[in-house]
């Protein structure tokens, strides 16, 4: 405690001017002030521990400052046809969520673990290959195979068109197994 003391002595006035001027509000910097006082007594052994308490004293007064700036952001209210919402058609790849079920079902058991795993749980590819006991090339090599495999099956399956970009353009969807 008399750690803080000492310190706080010695360097109060000087971070109340620091304050006052960054603030450009004596109540805010008053506020600022106490709250750098509290954290002060809030720290585990005082100031104690701290090689150099004006230091601290001095960067916890300017993350408050930037705390109290973020929270005081002037906010600009949007015109109301901006704000609108929108119903853009989802576009046809997000169709072809129809047809995974089946076509995975078509692929060879490795092809479909593989993408069960790492596309679709998420798992990396590091953990696929420990999993499985393989180098992580072989690994990466196995599941690129098999997402080759993947869309090659789902465009024949669904007959997928895709446009001059490459984006599917349409498909026919396929019953699930």
């Amino acid at each position: 405690m008399n750690c803080i003391i000492d310190a706080w002595q010695k360097h109060e006035a000087e971070l109340r001017r620091f304050l006052r001027y960054r603030a450009h509000d004596d109540a805010a910097a008053d506020d600022l002030l106490q709250e750098v006082f509290l954290r002060a007594l809030r720290q585990k052994n005082g100031l104690c521990g701290i090689d150099n308490p004006r230091a601290w004293l001095f960067q916890t007064a300017r993350n408050l400052l930037i705390d109290r700036l973020r929270l005081t952001k002037e906010q600009v209210e949007l015109p109301p046809d901006l704000a609108a919402e929108t119903h853009e058609p989802a576009p046809p790849v997000d169709g072809l969520v129809q047809c995974l079920p089946r076509v995975l079902a078509e692929l060879s058991p490795q092809d479909r673990e593989a993408i069960q795993l790492c596309d679709i749980e998420g798992m990396t590819q590091q953990e696929y290959a420990r999993r499985l006991g393989l180098t992580l090339p072989a690994a990466k090599s196995r599941v690129q195979r098999a997402r080759a495999r993947l869309k090659a099956r789902i465009s024949e399956a669904c007959q997928v068109r895709y446009d001059e970009t490459g984006r599917v353009e349409t498909f026919t969807p396929r019953q699930p197994v």
